[in-house]
């Protein structure tokens, strides 16, 4: 049953994440602030941390809906390889079932973030609901961090201004992302880190799954071939920095 349960959670996130290409396609009017257009409008005096965006080749690993059995190994990655990544963390079954490596990601510098409870579609809910399906993750993440999460993905990357308004009274922001693996239709770690290397760009933001088997064996290669390009990684605050990401928006490279 363990295993058939497993099964039926990737099944529903690989068909909600088959249909992430439309909402990022240009078929919807949804406005979207650059990493880049935040930086340009400082609410710090200092640099954030030890790396300034503005001048450096930035960009950004973030992983969903973890965290999961493959996320432990994840993070030896990142910590030996001295990358920090933000996570966006699903509550059921998820954050729920792992709660030492929700602490321990954020213990080592990463950012902790929701994916929502229970991965809804939140343009198909209520606004109770939607609310629901933001407050709960939260309230965990904060329970074990000791810091509420700022940051929001939502699942398959459907937003609207209810979804907006609601964040902005939680003090949240929505975060997209510009570069996608597709490690939901594939376990070839070669084949996920292609198609990570063919789509980065500066100030990028990188979607992966630690949910999924081929993916986390694919980030050692993802991380040595971008740092070989010259590329800086960092969490998304980190990207917007000096800037800060205002609740109610969402960015999107």
């Amino acid at each position: 049953m363990k295993k058939t349960g497993a099964g039926l959670r990737a099944l529903t996130i690989s068909v909600a994440a088959a249909s992430l290409a439309l909402a990022l396609t240009g078929c919807t009017r949804l406005e979207t602030t650059a990493p880049s257009a935040a930086r340009a409008h400082p609410t710090t005096q200092a640099r954030y941390g030890t790396v300034d965006c503005r001048e450096a080749k930035c960009i950004a690993l973030t992983f969903d809906a973890g965290p999961s059995e493959n996320s432990a190994r994840l993070l030896d990655i990142l910590k030996e390889k001295k990358v920090p990544a933000t996570f966006f963390l699903l509550g059921k079954r998820h954050i729920e079932k792992y709660p030492e490596l929700v602490q321990r990601m954020a213990d080592e510098g990463h950012e902790v973030a929701s994916h929502t409870w229970d991965h809804k579609i939140l343009t198909e809910l209520k606004p109770a609901e939607i609310r629901a399906e933001l407050e709960r993750p939260n309230k965990e993440i904060e329970r074990l961090t000791g810091h509420r999460p700022t940051l929001m993905r939502p699942p398959q990357g459907r937003t609207d201004d209810t979804v907006h308004d609601i964040c902005r009274e939680l003090g949240m922001s929505e975060v997209l992302w510009s570069v996608t693996a597709k490690d939901y239709t594939t376990t070839d770690s070669a084949l996920i880190q292609k198609r990570v290397l063919d789509q980065a760009s500066r100030d990028g933001i990188i979607l992966l799954h630690d949910i999924y088997q081929g993916t986390v064996p694919a980030v050692p290669g993802i991380i040595d071939a971008l740092k070989e390009r010259g590329y800086v990684f960092v969490t998304v605050p980190q990207l917007l920095a000096p800037g800060t990401a205002e609740p109610g928006k969402v960015y999107r490279p």
